[in-house]
């Protein structure tokens, strides 16, 4: 496919040297992704920067789309209710870019908190997913996702193209269980 959707991925300091995180393999994978790190993105120009990344349309404005849940919880904190996703944003895949959170809920949480240009993104919301195959970390919730997994279903949902991110899939499944493999041997 000639046009896909650019991901940016905006990662938590503490994820960065974490020897189980899902981001470093996902951009890797990705040839329009861009990493970033920090914990607080109060400059908007970072949400409008053009990719450099090989084969990226030079000149084509993005409009940029946050993946995060609604969560009432975050109005309850200060964080304004998010505006209301543009029908005409999804027709055209390739005008889009799918900004992502790395980092465990909370700290994902507060990187929304304290960055006040990430709070005005329509967001997309996953529904109805499987459950995850992220067995080395905790989550809360079984529809809690690993970056990377929540990243490619999002994109095979945003591309409607499932099948083109199975075998990033399938790498991350050996990830996770070369992971469970080691911690087995060390127990």
């Amino acid at each position: 496919m000639a046009h896909e959707v650019e991901v940016l991925i905006l990662q938590h300091p503490l994820e960065v040297d974490h020897p189980k995180g899902s981001a470093r393999l996902l951009h890797l994978s990705l040839p329009r992704s861009r990493l970033v790190t920090g914990e607080v993105f109060a400059d908007a120009a970072l949400l409008a920067a053009p990719f450099e990344a090989a084969g990226a349309v030079a000149g084509t404005p993005r409009h940029n789309l946050l993946l995060y849940p609604d969560i009432p919880q975050d109005q309850v904190m200060g964080v304004p209710a998010p505006p209301a996703l543009p029908a005409g944003w999804l027709r055209e895949p390739s005008r889009l870019r799918l900004i992502v959170l790395d980092g465990t809920w909370r700290k994902s949480r507060k990187m929304l908190y304290f960055s006040p240009p990430l709070q005005q993104l329509p967001r997309l919301s996953l529904q109805g997913l499987p459950l995850s195959r992220y067995g080395i970390r905790k989550a809360h919730r079984p529809d809690q996702l690993s970056t990377l997994e929540a990243t490619c279903a999002a994109l095979a949902q945003l591309e409607g193209h499932a099948e083109k991110f199975r075998p990033l899939l399938t790498a991350f499944d050996s990830f996770v269980a070369s992971q469970l493999a080691y911690r087995q041997e060390k127990a």
